[in-house]
């Protein structure tokens, strides 16, 4: 997991499969950006350097933490349908408000570790 230093609150990951049948890793994740902007990113294969599978994507920007939560909630369900079909079944629990609050109080008054 990334530091909350670096502005992601929370991150899920979901195990899949590309085209051509290989394992594949998809990483979710909410983070805070300057100007209070919420952003829900979603990156294939994270390992990787940009350029080569692992360019990452934001899915959602904007202002409302419940808009960042529906919209980071509706990518992960969505990847997990997908994998399920490519049978992969697993658990991956739903971003929640509650583990969003805690490091932005952190970061809101500057108690960064």
């Amino acid at each position: 997991m990334r530091r909350a230093s670096s502005g992601v609150f929370a991150e899920r990951v979901v195990q899949g499969v590309d085209d051509a049948g290989a394992a594949e890793k998809i990483l979710i994740w909410i983070e805070r950006q300057p100007g209070a902007v919420w952003a829900v990113g979603r990156v294939v294969n994270p390992e990787f350097p940009a350029g080569s599978g692992g360019a990452k994507d934001y899915v959602f920007q904007g202002y409302e933490l419940d808009d960042a939560l529906d919209s980071a909630n509706g990518t992960l369900t969505d990847d997990l349908h997908v994998s399920n079909g490519d049978g992969r079944t697993q658990d991956v629990t739903p971003f929640t408000r509650d583990e969003l609050l805690k490091p932005l109080e952190r970061w809101f008054f500057g108690h960064i570790r």
